[in-house]
């Protein structure tokens, strides 16, 4: 990176983080709010109800030959017609018109460390693309081009406009929840070259990161080579728990969402700490170290906030904060007790 960000260096434990969508109308009242709420590490705001082009699958897949963007935000596909956005293509000024305005906030910033972007994964893609009638084959196909070219121009973008700042990218992959049901259209090898080749994409100076909101096979996840995994709690990692240990002892981080999005959350913290404390405590009793468990986490919501209200995302945002202090001082802890 221009000012020498070092790639290690860029994430901290506890740090409290978004998954990306917002429901704001304006990209400036969306790009304050995460400058304001979450400037240790401030998320990229994807604003569907200002453009449908900000929906997570219209954003990456505007362009490709022989797709339309509904008005509802879905995909509608001329199989015959269907060609990849092109290596080197710009991003979309409407689909990425948030990004522009994220990125003069953030150079305003002069302690901004890093910043962390999103963007639609090939394997979820290239359902979307199969759904509309292409076959499994050439829709994964042009899933991966596509994403590996929007996520070469973004990680581009950002690095052209934040030189100093670090960046951590990651892949949005809901459609991983498909994975686990029979007939999964892609195989595990094809799966995971999808989801690896699209992160090598981002840049060898990115953190590279795989979010999903659901159960799926994690291993699959792991195994595509990401920095970081972003998950919510009841994302069922404990069922390969072997394959955490081995990610955690190289080095990965996880995001923790461990404030839920599809229900009530209160006012308090506590119950959201337990539910993130009893997940830790399963695994380190299935062998992962309870050390690393806690120094390399973020906290995130669980998901995108783009379905609730402003005042909904400020109350996420802040029992967000407070799991997060929690995970600090329990990371301070184990240093102590490491060093006794």
């Amino acid at each position: 990176m221009g000012g020498g960000v070092r790639r290690s260096s860029i994430l901290e434990t506890g740090t409290p983080m978004s998954v990306g969508s917002l429901p704001h109308l304006r990209s400036d009242e969306a790009v304050a709010l995460v400058l304001r709420l979450q400037p240790e590490l401030p998320a990229l705001p994807q604003l569907p109800g200002r453009s449908v082009l900000e929906g997570m699958l219209p954003q990456v897949a505007v362009g490709m030959g022989g797709v339309t963007i509904e008005a509802d935000g879905g995909l509608s596909v001329s199989p015959d017609h269907l060609h990849p956005v092109e290596d080197g293509a710009p991003l979309d000024e409407e689909a990425w018109a948030t990004l522009t305005v994220f990125l003069d906030g953030a150079a305003a910033q002069p302690r901004l460390k890093a910043v962390k972007v999103q963007l639609a994964g090939p394997v979820t893609l290239g359902l979307a693309l199969m759904h509309a009638g292409v076959a499994p084959g050439r829709a994964f196909a042009a899933a991966g081009a596509t994403v590996r070219s929007r996520a070469k121009a973004l990680t581009a973008e950002v690095r052209r406009r934040l030189p100093d700042v670090g960046i951590v990218a990651v892949l949005d992959e809901p459609g991983l929840t498909a994975f686990v049901a029979p007939g999964f259209p892609a195989g595990v090898d094809a799966t995971i070259d999808l989801m690896s080749g699209a992160l090598l994409s981002l840049g060898s100076d990115v953190v590279t990161g795989i979010h999903c909101c659901g159960a799926t096979d994690w291993r699959l996840v792991m195994h595509a080579g990401p920095d970081l995994i972003s998950l919510p709690v009841d994302g069922g990692i404990t069922d390969d728990s072997s394959g955490l240990t081995t990610f955690l002892e190289r080095g990965g981080w996880v995001a923790w969402g461990a404030v839920p999005t599809d229900r009530p959350i209160g006012d308090r913290e506590d119950p959201h700490w337990r539910g993130l404390s009893s997940l830790w405590c399963d695994l380190a009793g299935a062998g992962c170290d309870p050390g690393l468990l806690r120094t390399q986490a973020l906290v995130t919501p669980a998901c995108g906030l783009a379905g609730h209200g402003a005042h909904q995302v400020e109350q996420v945002f802040y029992l967000t904060r407070r799991v997060a202090e929690r995970v600090q001082d329990q990371a301070i802890a184990a240093r102590l007790s490491a060093g006794a």
